[in-house]
């Protein structure tokens, strides 16, 4: 097996629990620093887990007892962070999106190519078995030829649960770089790449208000669009309607559905690594559940880390930097769309990722990803 892959985490917000739960104990990696803007949150973190150093961000990226940084910080934050981690030689894997703006995920990628180390991204909720046996499903066949899909996501928005919301209101934030990726790199699992994008937005309330935590009742500014919908052209000539939304009360729509000459298939919330598939075939007069026929069982934040660490040249990570620079430019170019009044065609595409095989919770969380 080797020695465990070292892992410096920057970054120890809200997401940073759900990360930790998974990585700490596990035999193929060993986390050897923290760090945060708020030097007591990191030494608070690393007093929980012996043997981890709590640092200053600088310290972590230049510490020689780190292989691979994972990047936790918010999203105006992540081109910084990622250069940082890149020009001292380590490998990065970064929540979503890559970066704030699509010219730095250019930047970002152009580097690490240049320094020889690898890039990964979040979302890795897509390789659980929820999408994986949905992409099973359109593989084998199971509704003919895929002819289009629907993505809908709709919130009221995250400032009702969230302490410290407001970078969900701010460059990188809004409904389609916040959830966005979940539903893209979802799609480009199940349908290919995107060629063109049509889209339209709108910025629906100019403030929302904090409903929980220290913060409760204040007033934050909305600096970006709240609403955001679109039509995606993947390159198999498939058309997806995709909307993503911080301004409404609820949906019955399904989180993703595919529709294909024999039947339609009913894909669960790419926020999670379950679900149920449903597939509803031509001929019949009911929804039948798909049993799990794919993807990493029972999985949790980190999975794509660990996915990350165990290609190790052997075939590319599939939650690659590759997959998330055009997701990235998908989402930018939805709103560019928007903003211009015009059909965008996309300059990126992205390789669908190698499917997962159906891998056991005890297999993955032992150290043997796929």
């Amino acid at each position: 097996m080797g020695d465990a892959h070292r892992i410096g985490v920057v970054g120890l917000g809200v997401i940073s629990r759900a990360y930790l739960d998974t990585l700490v104990g596990h035999p193929a990696v060993r986390i050897t620093a923290v760090a945060d803007l708020d030097a007591s949150r990191s030494a608070a973190v690393a007093a929980e887990l012996p043997g981890v150093e709590a640092l200053t961000v600088e310290e972590l990226l230049s510490s020689p007892d780190v292989d691979t940084v994972l990047n936790l910080t918010v999203p105006a934050a992540h081109a910084e962070i990622a250069l940082g981690a890149i020009g001292h030689g380590k490998n990065l894997y970064g929540e979503k999106p890559l970066t704030a703006d699509l010219l730095d995920a250019h930047v970002v990628l152009e580097a690490a190519a240049k320094a020889g180390v690898g890039v990964g991204c979040a979302p890795d909720t897509v390789l659980g078995t929820g999408i994986q046996t949905a992409r099973a499903a359109v593989e084998a066949g199971s509704i003919g030829r895929p002819l289009f899909a629907t993505a809908v996501m709709v919130t009221p928005g995250h400032e009702r649960w969230h302490p410290h919301p407001d970078f969900y209101y701010t460059a990188g934030g809004g409904p389609l770089l916040d959830m966005g990726p979940y539903y893209l790199a979802s799609l480009v699992h199940l349908l290919g790449p995107v060629r063109a994008v049509i889209g339209a937005a709108g910025r629906l309330r100019a403030e929302r208000v904090i409903g929980s935590g220290p913060r409760a009742g204040e007033r934050i500014p909305v600096e970006v669009d709240s609403h955001v919908s679109g039509v995606l052209e993947h390159s198999g000539g498939t058309l997806t309607t995709i909307t993503t939304s911080f301004d409404g009360v609820a949906t019955t729509a399904a989180p993703i559905e595919v529709h294909g000459e024999a039947g339609t298939l009913m894909v669960p919330d790419p926020n999670g690594f379950d679900g149920e598939v449903r597939l509803h075939e031509l001929d019949d007069t009911r929804w039948r559940t798909l049993p799990s026929s794919a993807g990493y069982v029972d999985g949790a934040r980190g999975v794509g880390l660990l996915d990350f660490i165990a290609a190790d040249g052997h075939r590319p990570p599939r939650a690659s930097g590759d997959l998330a620079l055009h997701v990235l430019e998908t989402m930018s170019a939805l709103l560019r769309s928007s903003a211009e009044g015009r059909r965008i065609e996309l300059t990126t595409s992205a390789e669908q990722p190698v499917p997962v095989p159906l891998t056991a919770a005890e297999d993955w969380r032992g150290g043997s990803a796929h």
